[in-house]
């Protein structure tokens, strides 16, 4: 087999295993109604499902990225998709939903070590094709993209057709071949850190990952408000937690995350704002137009599962074509145009405000869909030419992070903006800071200049 042929397959591995974390993040959202149904609960206690993957993807992410970067991102990555695959085997028998929610976290922190070991492996990739790191990089962004757009549908049709049980099981054949196949096909690990366990213990900063751990977790609970009697509690203690790890990371050698070198990058900086920015305005729409047309618009669940799915379709047909346009033109050019989109898409989405008809809503979702390509392999290939090859797991981890920040942000505006009611003229109110947001996104990426070659 050619060496075309196997990163063919390698990254195709890597790509489906990529896919489980963002299409688990989304698809469960289906099936809410029926957990609260199956396990007698309240509308605030059954979202602990969701929360439960959210907190452990995003804090999770960096540390894995760190542990790709330390050990080797092949066997890190097969040792998350064992985890997923024997998580959600257990799942469906949980007999409370309690466990169900640890399962949840399980399962997230499997799929979190998917993306900073694939991104780790991109350049061994791209040199045993022959091809730019754009190539490979490309097509793992689209997966993680897609993934999140389409699993509301997929989820649709699981838990309709089977219940909420096949969310899990699902995953276990997906996450046993992208085990064979990455396995099989991927390049081996070059040599890593190796050592007394003690030694490595002693290395690994503990410390410094358990207060960034914290201080994110109690960071996104406030921000959540998951705990409403404690939400000022709970940000107190994450900001202490922050201010104790950065005084660790400054003193501590090796230090889990090297504030100093990323002070002085500020490329990777403007990347992690930028996308942070950017996801806020998309998922403004992910989260916030269904609700308008199922409230609003009075559309069965399943039709606008539908009607959001172009979104995901042209995400996937034009990641292809800004993979060609960055090889051509650049990073920075492909990502302010693409940024220029954005606010264009946004301000398009105010049309909703007089007309919630299908045609309309088809043609919105789907041109949203064009800069949500364009941007997010844009700011990943930023990412991944602004780090250091030996940090781009943990640069990679953080880059994720910075989508769930974006996402709860909108999250706990969407909440603002529709505690009033979810109609069309609040609606119009947060197409405003959509495009407020997309002009801040605008104004990081002219700053943006790249600086590392690959």
């Amino acid at each position: 087999m050619s060496n075309s042929s196997r990163t063919g397959l390698a990254v195709a591995g890597l790509s489906l295993g990529t896919s489980l974390n963002p299409l688990n993040s989304s698809m469960i959202a289906v099936a809410l109604v029926v957990l609260r149904e199956d396990f007698g609960l309240d509308v605030a206690t059954v979202t602990w499902v969701i929360t439960a993957f959210y907190l452990t993807s995003a804090a999770g992410q960096p540390l894995m990225g760190r542990l790709a970067d330390r050990f080797g991102p092949r066997r890190l990555f097969l040792l998350g998709m064992t985890l997923v695959a024997a998580t959600c085997v257990l799942a469906p028998f949980a007999p409370n939903f309690a466990l169900l929610c640890v399962a949840r976290a399980f399962m997230a922190l499997g799929t979190a070590t998917a993306y900073p070991s694939a991104v780790v492996m991109v350049a061994a990739l791209a040199r045993q094709a022959n091809v730019k790191s754009t190539r490979p990089l490309g097509r793992i962004q689209m997966a993680n993209t897609s993934a999140a757009a389409v699993g509301p549908v997929v989820g649709g049709l699981l838990v309709s057709l089977v219940g909420w049980q096949a969310l899990f099981l699902i995953n276990v054949p997906l996450s046993l071949v992208a085990i064979f196949v990455v396995r099989r096909f991927a390049p081996a690990d070059a040599a890593r850190e190796r050592g007394r366990v003690s030694e490595l213990v002693r290395d690994s900063d503990l410390p410094g990952i358990g207060a960034f751990i914290g201080a994110l977790v109690l960071v996104m609970m406030a921000l959540l408000n998951v705990l409403p009697a404690y939400r000022w509690w709970l940000l107190g203690g994450g900001l202490l937690l922050a201010v104790l790890f950065a005084w660790r990371e400054l003193r501590f050698r090796p230090p889990f995350l090297d504030l100093r070198l990323l002070g002085r990058n500020r490329p990777l900086l403007l990347v992690y704002l930028g996308f942070a920015l950017f996801n806020g305005v998309y998922y403004f729409a992910f989260f916030g137009l269904p609700q308008l047309l199922q409230t609003a618009g009075g559309y069965d669940p399943g039709v606008v599962g539908i009607l959001m799915l172009p979104l995901a379709a042209i995400s996937v047909v034009g990641t292809p074509f800004a993979v060609r346009a960055i090889d051509r033109f650049g990073v920075r050019r492909v990502l302010i145009a693409g940024v220029v989109l954005l606010i264009v898409a946004s301000g398009a989405m105010w049309l909703l405000t007089a007309s919630l008809a299908v045609p309309l809503v088809l043609a919105l979702t789907a041109l949203l869909g064009v800069p949500y390509c364009v941007v997010a392999i844009s700011s990943s290939q930023g990412m991944y030419v602004s780090t250091r090859p030996e940090e781009r797991g943990v640069a990679a981890g953080i880059f994720q992070t910075c989508r769930y920040l974006g996402a709860i942000t909108a999250t706990v505006l969407i909440g603002i903006f529709y505690g009033s009611g979810v109609n069309q003229a609040n609606w119009g109110l947060m197409v405003f800071v959509m495009l407020g947001l997309g002009a801040l996104v605008l104004v990081v990426s002219l700053a943006w200049r790249e600086r590392v070659k690959v």
